[in-house]
Order: structure tokens, then sequence, then C-alpha cells
């Protein structure tokens, strides 16, 4: 059984249908009340409440269920600004994360796979393809990178120190059902909400990346899953830290012609050009698909007709 914290979230779901479709079964942990989402019931998935800042609550978990590997995709980061004190919020994330390795190495589990994101990339040089061997600046904008920073740090020295057969997945901006509708990072998940709607796209919430012309990994959300459940259980991964996403940049003006062809009528209109302030960056993922043979299978216009045909069918994040 591989238990993934975060197992109800945005990805966390989308990983834990992942690994069921190739035979597992799966623990979803979940700080909220848990309740198993339709989309998962029936299936051979477990859902238990705790708070993984709660070690004898964590260790727990391994008395009732024999646990085999471990997906760390709850949040690592004090979050949203301002619900902690400062110091409070880093000593709470970083708790959390010690006593994943705590339950990892008392239960003997095969796997312990760390959630990163493309956001350590923050501030390398350049324009391009981004390969896990570059080096990562010690700064980040952003408490996001800062603490998946810090994490990939501990994460590389615990499995080391402790011999534990630990990943560091550094995930792309992931996109689909179940995601924020409106991402302070990239624009397509409000451009697919406001042509479902018939509305105009509000991008005011973005940081950078409103042009036709700007562009990043973008990775639907199921890609994603099964993506991360296919390193989960990579037999002889020759790696540490693998790159999760696309491989490729996909513009805002990609997704807008998708839409326009779909949603006759849709007002996707975005200025022209690029922001300087946005670089064309996008994950090289040759590791990822050597190791696992992964290769997406959501196209720019298979991926906007899935997410529309769930927003149309009543649901909504």
């Amino acid at each position: 059984m591989i238990m993934i914290t975060g197992g109800l979230g945005f990805i966390g779901t989308h990983t834990a249908r992942a690994l069921l479709d190739l035979g597992e079964s799966c623990l979803l942990v979940q700080r909220r009340a848990p309740v198993v989402p339709e989309s998962l019931a029936g299936e051979r998935v477990v859902v238990e409440q705790a708070d993984l800042a709660d070690a004898a609550q964590l260790l727990a978990l391994g008395e009732r269920h024999k646990i085999t590997g471990i997906v760390h995709l709850a949040g690592s980061v004090p979050w949203p600004p301002g619900a902690y004190e400062p110091l409070e919020g880093a000593e709470t994330s970083l708790r959390g994360l010690m006593n994943v390795f705590r339950a990892a190495s008392e239960w003997q589990v095969g796997r312990l796979g760390l959630a990163s994101t493309i956001g350590v990339y923050g501030g390398v040089p350049g324009e391009g393809a981004l390969g896990e061997d570059v080096p990562l600046p010690m700064t980040a904008g952003h408490p996001i990178p800062a603490f998946k920073k810090i994490g990939e740090l501990l994460g590389d020295h615990l499995a080391g120190a402790m011999g534990l057969d630990v990943l560091t997945y550094r995930i792309a901006a992931v996109w689909g059902p179940l995601g924020h509708p409106r991402s302070p990072f990239f624009a397509a998940p409000q451009l697919v909400h406001a042509a479902a709607r018939g509305t105009d796209p509000d991008l005011s919430a973005l940081r950078s990346g409103g042009h036709a012309g700007d562009g990043i990994d973008l990775f639907y959300a199921k890609d994603c899953g099964r993506a991360i459940a296919l390193l989960q259980l990579a037999e002889r991964p020759a790696h540490r830290t693998y790159n999760v996403g696309s491989g490729r940049l996909t513009t805002n003006g990609e997704v807008a012609a998708a839409l326009g062809r779909l949603v006759p009528g849709a007002r996707v209109d975005l200025p022209e050009g690029r922001d300087p302030a946005a670089p064309a960056v996008w994950l090289d993922t040759t590791r990822l698909r050597e190791d696992t043979g992964f290769e997406p299978a959501y196209g720019t216009e298979r991926a906007v007709a899935d997410y529309l045909a769930w927003l149309r069918a009543g649901n909504e994040r």
C-alpha cells in the first residue's frame, strides 16, 4: 500500500488514480476531515486523517496499515501567508517533513517520493530546457520554492544518512480538474475557466506572464499523476532527482487557440508579445522518460477539451 500525504489534494488525487490504475492500493492522508472522492470510491483506497506535524498520529497509521511506499505531496510550506507566525510556520513545516522521514525509516518503506517544484529553478540565468544538474541559486523569490529547496537539501542528506531510497520530484506547472482556477504563476487555468463561463479571463492575480507569447512547462494533472506513479514504482531509478513535466514550452497563445477552436466565441484575446519578467523555460524530462518510459498522453488541445468537459459537467474546485 502506497501512502500519499495530501492524498485528497489536487496532485494527490490524480496520483492516487494513477497508482490504482497500475494495480496498487493507496492510503490517502489528509489533515482535514477525510472524505473519499467519488472518482476513487469503491477502489482499493483508505482515507485517514492525520497531522504530519504530530509524530504519534502519523506513526499510528503504520500500526493499522502495511505501508510499502510514501509519496509526500502535502504542503511543506507555511501557507497561506499570514496563517502562521514566521518561526512557528517554519518549525511546523520542517517537523512534518522530519516525521515523514521518521515514518519511512520505521516502516522500512521501499521508496519515499518528495514533491518539489519547477520554481526551484527561479533565478537560473538564461532560457530554454532546465536539467536537474543545473546549479540552483541559494535564494528564492517566493516561500514555495524556498521551502522546497530546503526540503531537497534535507531529503538528500537524510537519504544518505538513513539509508533510504528517496526520490525528489520537481513538478512543472500542473493544471486541470481540481486545480486552482486562478494561479499566480501561469494563466492557463483562468483562460479555461473563463471560456467555460463565457466571461473575460481575469489575469490580475498573475505575478507575470500574461501575454500570448509567454509560456511555461504546462503539465496536465492526469499526466502528472501518472508520471509520479511511474517514478514511485520504477525498479531501478538511476537518479535521486527527477523533473516531472511535459518537457516542452506551452504558450498562452497555444492554449487560447485551442479554446478558440473548442469554444466558439470564447473571449481569450491576450496582449501580443512576451512579458520580459517571464523567462521562457521548461523542464528537460530526459531522466523521467528514460527511467520510466513516460510520455505525456495529453497535448494542449486534448487537455483543454478534457478540462472543459469536467467543468461543464458541473465540477468546480
